[in-house]
């Protein structure tokens, strides 16, 4: 029997910080809660990243879900991206039921029914406001990563973006790179290296088969414009609640090449828009990943370098990214190291690879006295986990078995009548998904191309008119023909010329 006096002091002790926090629940020993042994997360410390980790149906949407409620009504903005289909209930009030009311009176806290503010965002044609971004908001080394380039294909795609400045041909989607590439590769090929240096057809090819490849995922309808502003994620309502943004890609489960490109551009730019802001009292934005394994299982080695980059330095900018999955090993070390806040699901020890994973699950949180951490993965109920975060100092706190709250929003998706009412009232939606289609590389150089063929066209009619027409050949043009013409002539003329007594030799006379 554990000594839950020493235990009730430690964790007081370890949850308890300067500032703002959250209940997000209640520690628990011998499978009882303590009463008291509230579990609290700082909104200074959110900026540091974070784990919800767990084996599918152990709660780790639900715990997503309280935590973007309790930083909404603090006031934070939160991004949230639904690759299930099973957020969009947090713009819903939720109702009470026998097994919440027994959750709250253990946890000591009251149930208050409510709706968050929401918008719905999508990165392809799903209702909500469509995001996108263009090609030269990309740039050629975010591309290249992307594309899975070498140094040498690269350098070859920012000649192209450098040949698209000076000459001003605006890159807005796929369509517009690709007729560049095939310009300079053909047309435009002399002008190109006689500025920009030699090309090499290999990588043009290389390169272009590498842009289809990303078209076949459904790039095509993510380049573009309008481009997508941050700032529309770091808003407030007029109640004085952080504005909760569900980008909805339950249509990218199978395309995550698409997806990692979005979440990598998406970060690139909050990390170039947003001031340095160093620890602030609350951060500026907190954004949840879910299925975060589909943001790496394709990425090449540049890439995994270019995310580690923007999730260790994104923080300084006041930015939070928590990465929700099933298996924690699914996130690269050198990302998982990065992680502050971690929340640990039940995990299940069906082979025995599942049980190395829980051996090394384990091993990535702080030791306890309380706890046998590898046997109780194993065993923690529904909406309970382990947590473990980081304090003011950078400290990690005690690791808790914790039973969470129950999110006050609606545990369950909407309705395709509520979708419709929500985007229809929504002030970002009319804003983003007008469809432009601007003046661009594309048309500048079809054009171009276009204008070239016309002037070709005139100067060859031109030298058409020059030159005599031709007789047209008839029967005595044939060569033989007139061969034969001129020796039956040659014959008539020497039978009159011999009639004359002109033509030919004269004959000997005998005598």
């Amino acid at each position: 029997m554990a000594d839950t006096t020493n235990f009730l002091e430690i964790v007081n002790k370890g949850y308890t910080f300067k500032g703002e926090s959250f209940k997000i629940g209640c520690a628990m020993i011998d499978g009882a809660v303590v009463s008291g042994a509230d579990v609290l997360i700082p909104f200074k410390t959110l900026n540091r990243h974070g784990l919800i980790a767990g084996a599918t149906g152990t709660g780790k949407t639900k715990t997503l879900q309280i935590l973007a409620e309790g930083l909404s009504d603090a006031s934070i903005p939160v991004l949230m991206m639904d690759i299930k289909g099973d957020l969009s209930g947090i713009a819903a009030a939720g109702t009470s039921n026998d097994k919440i009311a027994d959750r709250c009176q253990k946890l000591n806290i009251e149930f208050k029914p409510t709706a968050y503010p929401t918008d719905l965002l999508t990165l392809s044609n799903q209702k909500g406001a469509r995001l996108r971004a263009t090609v030269s908001e990309f740039g050629p080394v975010l591309l290249s990563k992307i594309l899975g380039l070498n140094d040498t294909q690269g350098g070859f795609v920012a000649m192209i973006f450098k040949y698209c400045d000076d000459n001003k041909l605006p890159l807005l989607d796929l369509k517009d790179f690709i007729k560049v590439l095939q310009f300079v590769s053909d047309e435009g090929k002399a002008d190109m290296e006689k500025d920009y240096g030699k090309i090499s057809t290999t990588s043009t090819g290389t390169i272009l088969r590498k842009v289809i490849e990303l078209q076949q995922q459904g790039a095509d309808v993510f380049f573009g414009e309008k481009s997508f502003e941050v700032d529309d994620l770091m808003r407030i309502n007029e109640d004085g609640k952080g504005m909760i943004s569900i980008v909805r890609v339950t249509d990218l489960q199978d395309r995550p090449k698409l997806f990692s490109t979005f979440m990598l551009q998406l970060l690139a730019e909050l990390y170039a828009s947003c001031p340095e802001e160093g620890d602030l009292d609350k951060p500026k934005l907190v954004m949840f990943i879910d299925e975060a394994h589909l943001i790496f299982q394709e990425a090449n080695d540049a890439l995994l370098q270019q995310i580690e980059t923007i999730i260790k330095l994104i923080r300084s900018k006041g930015i939070g990214i928590y990465f929700c999955t099933q298996n924690p090993m699914d996130v690269p070390a050198s990302v998982l190291a990065q992680l502050g806040l971690k929340v640990q699901h039940a995990l299940r020890a069906f082979t025995a690879a599942d049980r190395k994973v829980i051996k090394q699950t384990a091993e990535n949180y702080p030791e306890t006295e309380f706890y046998k951490t590898e046997d109780l993965i194993t065993q923690l109920g529904t909406g309970e986990a382990l947590i473990t975060i980081l304090n003011e100092k950078g400290i990690p706190t005690p690791l808790v078995h914790c039973m969470l709250r129950a999110p006050q929003s609606r545990m369950d998706i909407l309705s395709e009548i509520e979708i419709d009412s929500l985007v229809s009232k929504s002030k970002i939606a009319a804003k983003y998904n007008e469809v432009i289609d601007s003046k661009s590389a594309y048309e500048m150089l079809t054009e171009k191309l276009e204008e070239a063929a016309k002037r070709e066209e005139k100067e060859e009619e031109k030298t058409t008119k020059k030159i005599p027409a031709k007789k047209e050949k008839g029967f005595f043009d044939d060569p033989t023909v007139k061969s034969m013409t001129r020796t039956a002539g040659n014959s008539i003329v020497r039978t009159l010329l011999g009639v004359l007594g002109l033509g030919g030799r004269s004959k000997k006379s005998l005598f």
